[in-house]
């Protein structure tokens, strides 16, 4: 049994699309709809955001709005580092992806000298950096932050000064850099990747499932088979965008895939994972509700957050 804190980082200044940092309120929403009272029983801390840029012009073509992502990177490693040390067990529930290294950088703060595996269950290897970038949106590039991978050999885009100092900046969030390695990163669900992204897959050989695997396997076995490769990790973090999910069901998300997991593969995958003793902090995010249908997608996620904070809980 763990004491859980959930870590709300209502942000979205890291996507494309507007209303994400609705999510985690579409979430709350959803647990009043199905009667809970998971979010009285469990204490909640609130990050401030830097979403009032989303009003002003974005200065960093290759990075938009770097400069409130490098605040919100370090109000987020912090909570997650107390919180850590304080031996609770942090549930971050996110607004956009981009936030995911501020997690990241939040572990290691607390565990600078543990191995940490990362579980990236997601559409998307958001393993891009303002050199590659096609959209300059952050939410594609959190693990090239944790991996401190600029691509330089996939390099398309000439970045400002300014974007590049933000951006080393960014990687040293938690003052370590690199945070994680190729070999202790597990992608699930990952099905839509540009080329640039593909070049980094195939040359360090991540290791990553795909949905048919997921399909033709079972959860069981690729959550099996996840830990097992991470193995030699002494702590891991398991990342869950909610676009992982098939597009029929994960309309209220910025970015929907064909060919996802179902909700149900999701909710199991998720339980089976938090399930080994190694696993240290679990996330949510890419809820936009403003995309969405009577609430679906928050009430899908919902339910998969309350499976996952039973299972810590009890």
């Amino acid at each position: 049994m763990k004491n859980v804190k959930f870590i709300e980082v209502k942000s979205e200044i890291g996507a494309g699309t507007r209303g994400a940092s609705m999510g985690v309120d579409a979430i709350k929403i959803a647990a009043l709809d199905y009667g809970s009272n998971m979010f009285k029983q469990i204490e909640s801390i609130e990050i401030q955001t830097e979403n009032q840029l989303l009003f002003e012009p974005t200065k960093n073509t290759y990075a938009k709005r770097i400069g409130g992502i490098l605040n919100i990177y370090e109000r987020v490693a912090n909570a997650v580092s107390q919180t850590l040390k304080r031996n609770c067990f942090p549930i971050v529930l996110a607004g956009d992806h981009s936030t995911a290294a501020g997690t990241i950088a939040g572990i290691k703060m607390a565990y600078s000298k543990q191995r940490l595996g990362v579980i990236w269950i997601d559409a998307h290897a958001d393993i891009h950096s303002p050199y590659t970038t096609p959209t300059g949106n952050m939410h594609g590039m959190p693990i090239a932050v944790a991996l401190a991978e600029d691509n330089i050999a996939s390099k398309m885009n000439k970045p400002d000064k300014d974007t590049i100092d933000l951006w080393n900046r960014l990687k040293k969030v938690g003052g370590i850099s690199p945070k994680i390695t190729y070999k202790d990163l597990v992608y699930i669900g990952v099905r839509d990747v540009e080329p640039e992204e593909t070049y980094l897959l195939k040359k360090h050989k991540v290791k990553t499932f795909t949905t048919a695997e997921v399909k033709r396997n079972g959860v069981e076995k690729i959550a099996r088979d996840a830990l097992a490769h991470l193995a030699n990790c002494n702590l891991i973090y398991v990342s869950f965008d909610v676009d992982s999910m098939d597009s029929s069901i994960s309309k209220g998300t910025g970015t929907p895939v064909r060919n996802g997991i179902t909700e149900k593969e999701a909710g199991s995958l998720c339980v089976r994972l938090i399930q080994n003793e190694k696993v240290c902090c679990f996330e949510i995010c890419e809820v936009n509700p403003t995309l969405d249908k009577e609430n679906l997608m928050a009430e899908n996620t919902f339910e998969i957050l309350q499976k996952v904070v039973s299972q810590l809980t009890y």
